[in-house]
């Protein structure tokens, strides 16, 4: 019984001239160097050298694929069908410009699946690390509806505005974080580095340090022998809490309700809960998607236990008869804003507009939050800044000034 072996084919590097002469270079797929040669002289090139090529010395880096890479790639699937590009072709026409081959191997496995006969919402639901429920539940809305193209516009504009109000609250809390990182980092070159030579000059005074200036270089000794248990401490809490946010959801609920009473932040974040409900809540309303199952997909999408708890019990009620504005409104968490839109929503049929309205208002409140909290800590960085790297040049020159008053004296 005769066998057969698969010929692999192997990346190969090459250089050449083409037909004018001129030195070109390139990379190509085949079995052995010299069927690399015999493709690249169908070609027209002069092969002078074929390589196999290197592996990369680390191994090969797998890119990550980011929420804004599938907004990119739903924004131009749904350009190509609404131009009337049938959905095969868009998904060759879309991989053949992405940069990420993780992205691509992910979009050549849903063009498979389709091209199989699948659905495409079936095809996404089985890569739910990048496609949520919600995603799933309106492509296959719209396949069933026949307004595919339709709703891969809908679902793109919802992605986009998403993923553009999470860059925005990720500005917001980074900020505050860089200005404690860089007050820790300013603060322990002075102890490691500075208050050592000052310590050294201290040693020739004969008399007692001041209490101030004593608690500094006791720090900065501590600090020079132990640094590596401080780094490793910070090191292992911040692993710890991420570990536990991850693995317990008590801590995980804790997390979220303790993130809603810091000031300033904690306002920027509860708008953005509110933008998201409405933008999320408008997207599969108008998709025709029911209320209470709308409301299943709003839960998961408000990111906070608080919210998530509220959206369950809002549907718990509209689920027995009540009124969306009133069973909102008994959660006492939602503002007046939103409650009084959702209500003229209900009475004039439009409430996936009110809601847009409501998650645009939203939107911008975050952004304007964001900009002015910028603004408002680039004083307060100078401010900490100045306090601990005064406040050590003040330990440090208090032996200097009473030396010179008992001199004086």
């Amino acid at each position: 019984m005769a066998t057969s072996t698969a010929i692999k084919n192997h990346p190969f590097v090459w250089v050449g001239t083409d037909r004018k002469g001129n030195k070109t270079s390139g990379e190509m797929q085949g079995a052995n160097p010299a069927i690399v040669k015999a493709q690249l002289r169908k070609q027209g090139i002069v092969p002078r050298t074929v390589k196999k090529k290197p592996k990369p010395l680390f191994g090969a880096h797998k890119k990550r694929i980011k929420p804004m890479d599938i907004a990119v790639f739903t924004r131009q699937l749904a350009t190509m069908t609404k131009a009337g590009v049938p959905l095969i072709q868009s998904f060759d026409i879309v991989g053949e410009g992405l940069e990420n081959p993780s992205m691509g191997a992910l979009l050549g496995s849903i063009k498979n699946d389709v091209s199989s006969g699948n659905s495409m919402a079936s095809a996404i639901a089985k890569h739910p690390r990048y496609f949520d429920d919600l995603f799933c539940s309106l492509i296959d809305a719209g396949e069933q509806s026949g307004s595919l193209e339709t709703m891969l516009d809908r679902v793109a504009s919802y992605k986009e505005k998403v993923e553009a109000l999470k860059a925005k609250i990720k500005k917001a809390m980074t900020y505050p974080i860089a200005v404690v990182v860089v007050a820790i980092v300013v603060t322990s070159i002075l102890l490691i580095f500075v208050v050592p030579e000052f310590a050294k000059t201290f040693q020739n005074f004969g008399s007692d340090l001041p209490a101030f200036t004593q608690m500094v270089v006791g720090l900065s000794e501590w600090l020079q022998a132990n640094w590596w248990i401080a780094l490793g401490a910070c090191a292992a809490t911040f692993y710890a809490v991420k570990e536990a946010k991850l693995r317990y959801k008590r801590v995980a609920d804790g997390i979220d309700r303790a993130v809603l009473k810091i000031p300033v932040i904690g306002d920027i974040i509860f708008k953005a809960i509110i933008a998201r409900f409405s933008r999320t809540l408008s997207t599969t309303f108008a998709a025709g998607v029911p209320l209470v199952d709308a409301l299943n997909s709003v839960a998961g999408a408000t990111g906070n236990v608080v919210f998530e708890d509220a959206v369950v019990r809002i549907r718990d009620e509209v689920t027995t008869g009540t009124q969306l504005n009133a069973a909102i409104r008994g959660t006492a968490l939602f503002p007046t804003m939103l409650i009084q839109m959702v209500a003229i929503g209900e009475e004039s049929g439009a409430l996936d507009d009110m809601l847009d309205k409501v998650a645009n208002h939203y939107e911008s409140e975050v952004d304007n939050a964001v900009d002015n909290l910028t603004s408002l800590l680039e004083p307060m960085i100078m401010a900490v800044l100045g306090t601990l790297v005064g406040g050590l040049m003040v330990a440090m020159y208090l032996p200097i000034f009473s030396l010179g008053n008992a001199i004086g004296g």
